[in-house]
Formats: structure tokens, sequence, C-alpha cells
């Protein structure tokens, strides 16, 4: 490696001193509750996938027929000849589902928030207002725009008021953002105070609602719904690949926004749009959970019935709301050992290290879906307590 370079691997090195190195396992079967990693299978409880949509035959069913008809990728960005009639399809019945007036299909929901809040606040006379654990993605789109950033103290509606008082008689337009549910803590954002607030000082709601989608709200329709903000949540972000268990990402919102973000989002405009069967696949989850919320109540049974035993040890699971669990172990490579004795026991659970969350509350993030069993629990949980007691941590 040239001498110019030699910066990458003193920093590769530093990361393994501290714990801070990934170790990325490879899955050699379909995303689900149990999982073969190197021809073992393992419980798995630290994916996204929240329903099980991921091996779900309604979904394998729609994708093979959709690729029948329109074969597999769209060939241009959706402005250009890349909007077919299946994205038209599921923009429309999102939409239905959100209970917004509409809604636009990106590639994912980093591109989303990346086509939000630029385009939404370019100047920089504007003002985004941005709670302090919000996910990178909308750090970055943040840093895309040219708008001045304002960090507020996480979920304090005293520190946001005054961020707002501070910039009162500011020129330009004002955002607020925030992650509808938190994903490292599972803790839901304030929104209905928010709303207040920012209809009081005339600041537009952006949520990003990732882990809300198909989570929270009737049915899993969201945040918005789930406080009742129909209407009253200007711009709704939202993933497909966490609940919806495919890829890409929405945003929701009145008629003019949506057209306005078509027009204008560079993601939309240079960005090939989503393929046939992300997009058939989609279409396939929202439907099903249009039809039913049986899912989703399974979701949380299973959820209170992990957070329940996990707590009985003595585990430490923070102040979650939902079903994310955080099993908060302290040090980076504290928690990477927890992790390696779960694996070598059975149990795939990835730990999250700064600075993803920050140092000195690294994690495992129990991760349960609607597809676990409660003998999977059950295993998992026991696992839990036998690694537990062996760092002496219960």
């Amino acid at each position: 490696m040239a001498v110019q370079m030699n910066f990458i691997t003193e920093e590769l090195d530093r990361m393994k001193k501290e714990g801070l190195y990934g170790n990325i396992r490879t899955i050699e079967s379909p995303q689900g509750p149990v999982v073969k990693i190197a021809g073992k299978e393992y419980i798995n409880l630290c994916s996204n996938n929240y329903l099980g949509f991921c091996n779900h035959p309604e979904l394998v069913k729609k994708v093979k027929e959709a690729v029948d008809v329109y074969g597999v990728g769209p060939g241009a960005v959706r402005t250009i000849a890349g909007t077919m009639s299946i994205h038209i399809e599921f923009e429309r019945k999102i939409a239905e589902f959100k209970g917004c007036e509409a809604a636009i299909l990106l590639q994912s929901g980093f591109c989303a928030n990346l086509a939000v809040l630029p385009t939404l606040a370019p100047s920089a006379e504007d003002i985004i207002f941005s709670d302090s654990l919000n996910h990178a993605s909308i750090i970055d789109a943040c840093r895309l725009s040219k708008a001045k950033v304002v960090r507020y103290e996480h979920s304090d509606l005293n520190s946001l008021q005054a961020k707002i008082k501070e910039y009162e008689g500011a020129a330009g337009r004002k955002l607020l953002v925030t992650d509808g549910v938190f994903s490292m803590d599972g803790d839901i954002a304030k929104l209905a105070e928010i709303a207040d607030i920012c209809e009081k000082h005339g600041i537009i709601v952006v949520v990003d609602d990732a882990h809300g989608e198909g989570v929270i709200g009737k049915g899993g329709r969201g945040i918005a719904d789930h406080f009742g903000l129909h209407g009253r949540v200007d711009v709704e972000v939202g993933t497909l690949s966490k609940a919806f268990g495919v890829m890409g990402g929405i945003i929701a919102g009145k008629s003019e926004l949506i057209d306005f973000i078509r027009q204008k989002a560079r993601p939309n405009l240079f960005s090939s749009a989503l393929t046939v069967p992300d997009v058939a696949a989609n279409l396939a989850a929202v439907d099903i959970l249009l039809k039913s919320d049986e899912l989703v109540r399974k979701l949380w049974e299973n959820g209170y019935y992990v957070k329940a035993e996990l707590n009985k040890l003595g585990f430490n699971t923070g102040h979650s709301e939902t079903p994310i669990t955080p099993v908060i172990i302290g040090e980076a490579n504290d928690a990477k050992q927890f992790s390696a004795k779960l694996f070598e026991y059975g149990v795939f659970a990835t730990p999250i290290v700064f600075p993803t969350v920050p140092r000195g509350t690294a994690r495992i993030r129990v991760m349960v879906s609607a597809a676990h069993t409660k003998e999977h629990i059950d295993a998992g949980v026991a696992i839990f307590a036998k690694v537990g007691r062996e760092m002496g941590i219960i």
C-alpha cells in the first residue's frame, strides 16, 4: 500500500484493539427466526424482519408473477423511462395504508431522507431542528442540505423549545426532523407534543418512521396513526427494509408535497428506480397488512414476552416502548465477547457498539419477529442467561 494510504491500516488496527471492528457473518439460508451460518443453524435475534416478510410465501409468489410480466429492471430513473405501472400501483396502495393523499417510492429509506431534507431546506438561511439521537441517514441528509442544523436533546421538549426560541427571528424555512421509533433504544418520539409546538411556531414536521412502519399504529400504519396525527405531520418518511422485509423507501404526505419531491429531489432524478422484484414484494406486504393486523399483534406479543423474560433475569433492557429490546452490556469488548459466546451456544445476535451507540453503552439489540415461536424465544433467553452468568452480568 502506498505510504499516503497507511492511515487505513492504522485505523483498522485501532478499531480492532478497541473492539469496534465488526465481524460480519454470512447467512446461507432465507432470513427468518432460524438462519444457517457456516453450515449450522442459529436462533436469529438480530434482524429487522419484524413481520417475517423476508421469506413470506405471498411475497415470493408475487415476485415470480411480476417478473414474468415486467422483467427485472426498470432501465432508467423514474423521470426518464423508469416509471412502470407497478411503481404507481404500489404508491397508491402505500398512500392508502398510511392514510395520506399521496406517496412516492424511492430506492431506500436512506435515499428517502436524502430526498426530503436537502429538497425542503436548500438554503443557508433555512434551519433544521434535529433530535440528538436521529439516525445516520437523517444526519447525512442534514449535512447535504445547506441549512443550519440545530440539535436538541433527545426527546427533551424543553430543550426543543429553548432552541426554537433561540432562532425565533431567523429568516428562511424551518423544519423539525425526528425518528419515530429510535432504533437503538426502542423508545418513541413525543410526536403529539412536537406537532403542537411546531404548529405554534410555523415549523414543518418531518418524521422518519423506519422502525414504526408495520410496527406501531393500527395494523402497523406508523407513528402518525399511533398518535392520531393524520394531516398534522407534514412529511412521513419510511423504509421498506424493516417490517416490510424487502427494500425501498417511501415519502408520504399531501399530493402537492409528493409532486414537489418527484420533480426536485435528486435521488429521484439521478438514481434508477426500484427493481421490479422489490416493488412486487412490497406490494404483497402492503396487501397483507391492509387485510389483517394478525402479524403485527403477534410481533408485539413476542416483543412483550422476550422483554419480560430478560428483565426477570436481571438484564438491563433500557427504556424500550416497542419490540426492540436492547440488552445493555457497557464496554464494546464485553459486548463483542457476549455476542461471540451467544454464537458459540447457538444464538445469532450481533453486538452494537460506538459509533452506532454512545461509548459505554454497547449492547446486544434483541429483535424478535412475528415468525418466532415461543420455543425459539425460550431457547434464546436460556442461552442469554447462560452467557450472562458466565460473564458475571447477571
